[in-house]
This record gives structure tokens, sequence and C-alpha cells, in this order.
């Protein structure tokens, strides 16, 4: 597969086999060849501070971010908070520079700029660096640069066959990280509740040992969600119907349990693959998961999509082929049933084929079929030519009514990018209405499964943004 050299965080899938996981330098093994238990929990990453891979990439403007929207400089009457959000927004979507490169891009008074930034460095967010001319006479400025490294955000994905917890920092290091198989759908709310208690417990603890201070969980969950409730409303591929998550969740943590949220699982990995995207500037994008069922999360302008009531992104359920297969929710010929990872299985294996197995890690079954196209087998290769042909029929679709900048195939897509993407690429070139697709390319997901988790965990830290203070006050205990 060929790198993109214009886009950090993804991979252009015009050829190839799956993409690798970012390489930052940081010990770990992200992956359990054994196909268990996967955990990893790093030193304490204040010792050594990340280096920012996006910020040659990035231009001198604020660029656009997911949840807050493109960030502008506060009003005269505005409060102090939002300039001090202001300016770490800066930090992080635009990289490290200079207080007068601050000042200069956010609009606010030098004076202004260097309070705030004296105040972030005292919050423990940024820190300043390297010695940085900004094409003035005199002595150099330092450079400042989001720090953060002793605050974490923690994402918590259900999913149908596994749990999986991410605890990252404001800089994005990642402290922890674990997942346990599991079919979600057999063991019943009760049983999984239990288990993603446990998860955050773990987490938690591992953050506080190294001495770091969590903002915030963020629940990732299949189907439609009801994020103000904190309930999965329904969830046809887990058999949820009203499950109180977040209450469940955090009635098991008990006292002291940080402030939990709510949000669909494609959705939070739409965030987690803008905030890579953006780097490259990609603003509008469609996230495509395929997991047991087929999940989307959209970005318009920078901003996450939601729709009117919040359901924005079903697209697994679009009716494709109206005498089809049986969907879990009831109706025949839903996309999922065409290319959801079911589906593979369905095409792929006998029904007694260890692939089959929910109890199994799911990245050791699809590490299997992955085998055993390289080798030719030819049921393998003809379910992939079927899955090819049901994405390129849905998302042409989507590119007609959206026109994306970039698509990005997440969840299990990635395995089989090198056999997917040429065919998924002309069938899309022949069925989008615009030339040239529309100037829509087709990306392969660099995160895989972590993506859900990670944009959780991105998405907990978000208050930080909106009130940096009460946030670092509220998570320190204060």
């Amino acid at each position: 597969m060929k790198a993109d050299p214009g886009n950090t965080g993804h991979v252009v899938v015009s050829a190839g086999g799956r993409p690798g996981g970012h390489d930052d330098g940081r010990d770990g093994d992200r992956s359990d060849a054994r196909g268990g238990v996967r955990a990893d929990v790093r030193a304490d990453p204040r010792a050594a501070p990340r280096a920012d891979p996006r910020a040659d990439a990035r231009g001198a403007a604020i660029g656009p971010v997911v949840i807050n929207g493109p960030a502008r400089p506060a009003g005269r009457g505005s409060i102090r908070r939002a300039n001090l959000g202001l300016v770490l927004r800066l930090l992080r979507d635009a990289g490290p520079r200079s207080r007068a490169r601050i000042a200069s891009d956010t609009g606010l008074p030098r004076p202004t700029v260097t309070g705030l930034v004296t105040e972030l460095i005292e919050l423990g967010l940024a820190r300043e660096g390297d010695a940085q001319r900004d094409g003035s006479v005199g002595r150099p400025g330092q450079n400042v640069r989001i720090d953060g490294r002793a605050l974490c955000g923690i994402g918590l994905e259900i999913n149908v066959d596994y749990l999986a917890a991410v605890a990252l920092t404001l800089d994005g290091a990642t402290v922890f990280e674990r997942r346990i198989a599991m079919d979600v759908a057999t063991a019943g709310p009760d049983a999984v509740l239990d288990s993603a208690a446990g998860l955050v417990r773990e987490a938690l603890a591992a953050l506080d040992a190294a001495g770091i201070a969590t903002a915030g969980v963020t629940v990732a969950a299949p189907g439609v969600v009801d994020i103000g409730t904190g309930t999965v409303v329904y969830a046809a591929n887990i058999g949820w119907h009203g499950v109180g998550a977040v209450s469940g969740i955090r009635s098991r943590l008990g006292r002291g349990a940080p402030p939990l949220r709510l949000e669909n699982d494609a959705k939070l990995g739409a965030v987690a693959e803008y905030l890579e995207a953006s780097a490259a500037g990609i603003h509008d994008l469609i996230y495509v998961t395929g997991e047991t069922g087929v999940g989307g999360g959209i970005i318009s302008g920078g901003r996450l999509h939601r729709g009117a009531s919040g359901f924005a992104g079903e697209i697994g359920h679009m009716p494709l082929d109206p005498g089809g297969a049986l969907c879990a929710c009831g109706r025949r010929g839903c996309w999922e049933t065409m290319v959801g990872l079911t589906a593979l299985l369905r095409l792929a294996a006998a029904p007694g084929d260890p692939v089959h197995d929910p109890s199994l890690d799911l990245e050791a079954r699809l590490r299997d079929l992955q085998g055993r196209a390289a080798a030719g087998d030819t049921r393998t290769l003809e379910a992939l030519d079927r899955i090819a042909d049901g994405l390129g029929l849905g998302l042409a679709l989507l590119v007609d009514v959206l026109n994306p900048r970039a698509v990005v195939l997440g969840g299990y897509f990635t395995y089989f990018g090198a056999h997917l993407a040429p065919r998924v690429e002309r069938l899309m070139a022949e069925r989008v209405m615009a030339p040239d697709t529309g100037g829509c390319r087709l990306l392969l997901s660099a995160l895989g499964f972590t993506a859900p988790a990670r944009g959780g965990a991105q998405f907990a830290l978000d208050a930080v943004y909106e009130d940096p203070a009460h946030t670092v006050a509220a998570a320190a205990g204060l």
C-alpha cells in the first residue's frame, strides 16, 4: 500500500495491503498475535514529550475542529475562558508557534496572548519549546506548544464482538489501551456493563498510578443513542433496547466517577478520522466502518453532522436490495446485509469455520481470512469481490448526495484494502454523477478498529477547549 504524502493519518488505497498504525517512537506492543486480550499501559508520558508529526503540514490559520466548529477570536465582551480555549485550539489544530504568531493568528493583542499563554502553562496545558523567528528583527520568540501530558480522556467502545478502552492525553499520546473479546449480544446488558465498568476502573487505576488526571469518559455504542439521557435506544446487532449505558456504568463505578457521556460509535470514529485527515486540509468526509453492522459518520465543513434529531449516519440500513437478506433491524436488503462483517463471513466460510466464532479475537479471525486471500483461496476472493460490489454501489450514492473530499473506510475493510480498493474505486467512478468522482478520494483508515474508542477519548477532552481552567480543576478534584 502506498503512503499518501499529503495525509499523515490515512493511506491512499491505490495499491498494497493493510495499513499499519502510526510510528511515533513510543514503546508498546499494540496488538496481540495470539488473538486474546490486548493490553498496553505506557510509562509516564510526561517523561518523553511526543513530537507532532503534523506540524509541518499545518497552515498558520486556525483550522476547523470537529465539535466546536471553526475557532474564531473572542469578542470584546467575551470572558477569559473563551480566549483560553481559542489559544489552546490553535495550538492543537495549527501546531507550535511563538506568542507573536499566536497574536497574529487569533487577532488578539500581544499582552493578552502573553497572559493567556502563561495561564495555560500554569495549568499544564501548554509548554515552551525551541526558539522560533517570526520574520521580525530582534530576539526570536519561544515556541509554545500544546502539552496536557498530565490530563487524559478515556474512550470506551461497546462492540458486537469486543469491549475496548483507550486513554489519550491532550497531546494525543496513548497511555492505556485494552481490548477484550466478548459476545455482547449473548452476554446481555448487565454482564456487558459490568465488564465495561471494569475496563474503566483499570484505565483509571493506570492513569492514577502515572499521576495523570481524567477529564471524562465517552462511551461509544452502536445503533441509535440518546446522548441527552445516555441511553442506547435501539442497537439491533447487540439486541439492546432502551439500555441506560451511562447510568449503568456510573452506578457500577460509584462515587468519584469521572464525567460520562454516550455517543454513537461511528460518529466517534469519524471524529478520530477527521482529526487525522484535517492535517491534509480535508474538512468534508464520510467515515464508513465495517463491523457486524455498517455505521457512518459525516464531517461537513469541519463539523460533526448529527441531523435534526441526532440520527444522521445510519447508512447501514439504506435499503439497497429490498429482496435481499433479512437484516437484524427486521427489514430486508439493508446495505449492511451486503457488506457488513456478517456478510463477509457468510460468503467466505462455512458455518462451522472458526472465523465465525465470536469468542475468538476478531482481529485474529480477520488475519486468518487475510491469509486465505493471500493464498488465493477461491471462496475468500469471490466473497471479497461481492463485498467490493456492494461497497461501490452504496458509496456512489453517498458521494452523490454529500460530495465529500474523502471517504474513509474503517473497521474490517482496512484488512482487505488491496483487494477491495481497485474494484470499489472503479465502481464509484462509473456511478458517481460528477466528473472525477466529484473530487472524492477513497482512503483506508490507519486507526482500524481503534477509531471509535480514540474518538471517544478525544470527545471526552473537548471540555478542556470550552473551559480549560475549570476542566483541569475538576479533573484534579479541586
